[in-house]
């Protein structure tokens, strides 16, 4: 048995944290200090750290972490990020036999294009990273912008039971964004009211489902009359899924 908790980072990042009554896993730590703080209080041991990209917000307590606990590092080897000492690729997995976990490593660019997540088909979870967020999903940053759609399109196959456990808090954020470009869409307008609720009582809006991202998530609906409509309305010459994903993200840059 174990479970999967958010220790809060920074403003609005989630480490998350697998764990049972002796050992823990944690996901993207980008700060140390929560990470020791958590372990101590819950009287466990720092067993693995999983990276899903070398940005500093998930990788900047690596370092601390593993002069306390000398554990391994999976992710993605890069020249920018030294901290791996297991290198995965796609189609790959990795065993947390502690947690009787399996991962399948997906390669998923388009934030950055080293970025990799990890999927467990049962239970159907995902820790996504940056990719896809709550309503949303991570900027370019590098590579190109039909990278980030087709890895964004390999999330979306996944069964609608997953749950998504990405790295930040955006959900209220993007909503806002989802309520103009898709504005008579009732599932967005429920969320948006469900969202507030758990925002205004200090309660997370992560992880959530694949299905309520395909019901509500501009960038997982780009074929959609409404949002198509929306994104001639801004001036936007999308013809096909493809290129009204890339005016979606371009849009939304500046929104």
């Amino acid at each position: 048995m174990y479970d999967i908790v958010a220790i809060p980072a920074f403003e609005d990042n989630y480490i998350w944290t697998i764990h049972n009554d002796k050992h823990a896993v944690v996901v993207d730590p980008g700060d140390a200090t929560p990470v020791l703080s958590w372990l101590a209080q819950h009287d466990v041991k720092l067993t693995g750290i999983l990276c899903t990209h070398r940005h500093d917000d998930h990788v900047g307590g690596i370092e601390e972490l593993r002069a306390v606990y000398n554990v391994p590092v999976y992710g993605r080897q890069h020249m920018k990020n030294p901290h791996i000492t297991h290198d995965l690729k796609e189609g790959e997995k990795l065993s947390l036999e502690e947690f009787g976990l399996t991962f399948d490593i997906m390669e998923v660019p388009g934030h950055i294009d080293d970025h990799i997540a990890y999927h467990s088909s049962a239970p159907a979870i995902l820790f996504c990273g940056d990719v896809l967020f709550g309503a949303g999903c991570g900027r370019n940053f590098e590579g190109s912008v039909k990278a980030l759609f087709l890895s964004l399109q390999r999330f979306a196959s996944l069964p609608p039971s997953t749950l998504v456990y990405c790295a930040h808090e955006y959900t209220a954020s993007n909503l806002r964004f989802a309520k103009v470009c898709d504005p008579d869409n009732p599932d967005v307008a429920d969320r948006v009211i469900k969202t507030a609720e758990k925002r205004a009582a200090n309660q997370s809006t992560v992880p959530f489902t694949m299905e309520i991202e395909l019901a509500t998530n501009p960038f997982l609906r780009c074929k959609e009359p409404a949002i198509l409509h929306s994104l001639k309305r801004m001036g936007y010459d999308a013809t096909d899924e493809e290129s009204a994903f890339a005016a979606l993200r371009a849009w939304r840059d500046k929104f």
